[in-house]
This record gives structure tokens, C-alpha cells and sequence, in this order.
């Protein structure tokens, strides 16, 4: 993704709107992409609204660990609000068009969940570090002050790259190719776009690949290393295996969060097949927030059964509702 700075001024228009070609241009295809994402998204919501509705419910769940879990799931969900409902819209208005604006917006709300979600699983790593490691001060040092504190920190970090990111792009030009072969308007696929110089916004999205990419997933791993030493320095079996089925979710989330992105990366440098890379996106734009709902609760016992408690009494509530109905 090179500069475009030898492409001749004259050829630089000010757009009103990008075209998204989505995954396939095929129109038989569309009513099957268009139910499978719409299924896909109602899941991510269903998941995610319970996850966040079980740890506001259930007294129990009040802990710093729940906290990040519940924000972890409004983030997930609002990632994927960010790119699916306006996919969903184009496929079934057979319109391939997104305004500049809205493609501003859109890329600016979906670089800021990312981001943040790579943050929010760097916090969720150290509440393990501190929970594991320094038992005795877990309630001095993750008190709720700083629970919140580390969420808003998050959240401005993600928001200021966010805003550098589409400050950059707004000062770009575009020429008369509009498509973007993505379902959403993503970042690099937005530079490559443009026809003047882009030599800095690729120097910043290198640099903010390495501080905001790397730095959380090495601060991730120094917390894990941490936590395995202090694991193995644990006398009984049932106590190891206690600490660590506490790790296991997130470490699981972890992976897959880490393993998609660099796979979708990896596969977009490799590959000139632009849908392609626009499918292999849908595994961590899309696919990884529906998941994360279903990993805590598999393996997390707390959240199961906040669920069954939580699912027990929606049911209840409907049944009595119909009743009354049936009673009018």
C-alpha cells in the first residue's frame, strides 16, 4: 500500500459517495448472504444482551471480572452494528451505495470497537494478573474507581486514534474509481482508494498498528507469563485447576480475537483476490463478537448459571403476560 503522489492533480475530484461490492455481485447469491447475516446479527445481539443483562442482574456478578465481560459485550455488539444493518440495507434496497459521510462515519465507529476491544481484553488480562498473583490486595487494587478509570482510559485512546485515522483520510482526494471491494468501509481499503499522497496516513496506521496492536497483546502475554508462575507455585491439583479455569474464557477470547486479525491481514497481503479479503473479515468483524457470548458461558459456571436464572424468569414474565391477556 504504496504512496499515489505521481497521480496528476487534475484527476482529483471531492466525492459525495462510495460504491461497497460486498462479497459477490452474483444476485442469486444476495437473499442467501442477506439471511445469513441477519441471522448471524441477530445471534451477536441476543448473546451479548444476555451476557450484559445476567452480570446487571445477578448481585454475585457485581465483580471487576463481570464489569469488563459486560463492556466487552456492548463492544462486540457495537462492533458488528457498526457494518452489518447498513449491508442488510444495501442488499435488500439492491443498492451498492454509501455516502462519504456515512463511510467516514462508518470507518471511524468501526476502527474506534476494534480498537477498543483489543483494550478491553489487555484490562481483562490484568484483572486475571492481579486476581491470581496479588490475591490479598484484589479488592485495594481493582476497587471500582479503577475499574472505571481503565474503561474511560480505553475508550479515549481508542476514540483519539480513531479521530487522527479519519482526520488523515479527510484531507485525502479521490478520483473517479468509487468501489471499495469490502461490505464495510474499512481503513487501508479507503487509502488505497485515494489519489493523492497517502505516505503519512500508511506511517500512521503502521505506527498505530505496533503501539495499539502490539503493546496490548505484550502486555497480555507478560500478564499470562505471570500468571502460569504463580499457577505452578500453587500445592494442590484443585487449586491449580481453580486458578486456571478462571483464565480459560478469556484466554480462549484471546486467541480467537488475535488469530483473526492477523489471519485476515495476512491473507489481504497475500491475496489479489479482493473478495476474499473481504470474507475473510467476517471473522473478526463479525464472527468473533457472536462467539464471545457462547466461550464465557460454556466455560464460565457464574454466567450459566446467572442465565438459566435469568432465561427461567423472561419466561415466566411471558407466561403471565399471556394469562393476562387470556383473562381480558
Amino acid at each position: 500500500m504504496g504512496s499515489h503522489s505521481n497521480l496528476k492533480p487534475g484527476n482529483e475530484t471531492q466525492i459525495s459517495e462510495f460504491l461497497l461490492l460486498g462479497f459477490s455481485e452474483e444476485p442469486k447469491l444476495q437473499p442467501f448472504i442477506f439471511g445469513l447475516f441477519l441471522f448471524m446479527y441477530l445471534v451477536t445481539f441476543t448473546g451479548n444482551l444476555l451476557i450484559i443483562l445476567a452480570t446487571i442482574t445477578e448481585s454475585h456478578l457485581h465483580t471487576p471480572m463481570y464489569f469488563f465481560l459486560s463492556n466487552l459485550s456492548l463492544c462486540d455488539f457495537c462492533l458488528t452494528s457498526t457494518t452489518v444493518p447498513k449491508m442488510l440495507v444495501n442488499i435488500h434496497k439492491q443498492s451498492r451505495a454509501i455516502a462519504y459521510g456515512g463511510c467516514l462515519t462508518q470507518m471511524y465507529f468501526f476502527t474506534f470497537f476494534g480498537v477498543l476491544d483489543n483494550f478491553l481484553l489487555t484490562v481483562m488480562a490484568y484483572d486475571r494478573f492481579v486476581a491470581i498473583c496479588h490475591p490479598l490486595h484484589y479488592t485495594v487494587i481493582m476497587n471500582p474507581w479503577t475499574c472505571v478509570l481503565l474503561i474511560l482510559g480505553s475508550s479515549i485512546m481508542s476514540a483519539l486514534n480513531s479521530l487522527l485515522h479519519c482526520l488523515l483520510v479527510l484531507r485525502l482526494f479521490f478520483c473517479t474509481h468509487l468501489e471499495i471491494p469490502h461490505f464495510f468501509c474499512e481503513l487501508n481499503q479507503m487509502i488505497q482508494l485515494a489519489c493523492s499522497d497517502t505516505f503519512i496516513n500508511d506511517i500512521v496506521i503502521d505506527f498505530a498498528a505496533v503501539v495499539l496492536g502490539g503493546g496490548p497483546l505484550a502486555a497480555i502475554l507478560f500478564s499470562y507469563s505471570k500468571i502460569v508462575s504463580a499457577i505452578r507455585a500453587i500445592s494442590s491439583a484443585q487449586g491449580k485447576y481453580k486458578a486456571f479455569s478462571t483464565c480459560v474464557s478469556h484466554l480462549s477470547v484471546v486467541s480467537l480475537f488475535y488469530c483473526s486479525t492477523v489471519g485476515v491481514y495476512l491473507s489481504s497481503s497475500a491475496s489479489s483476490n479482493t473478495h476474499s479479503n473481504a470474507q475473510a473479515s467476517v471473522m473478526y468483524a463479525i464472527v468473533t463478537p457472536m462467539l464471545n457470548p457462547f466461550i464465557y458461558s460454556l466455560r464460565n459456571k457464574d454466567i450459566k448459571g446467572a442465565l438459566k436464572k435469568l432465561i427461567g424468569s423472561l419466561f415466566l414474565r411471558l407466561r403471565r403476560t399471556q394469562r393476562q391477556i387470556q383473562n381480558m
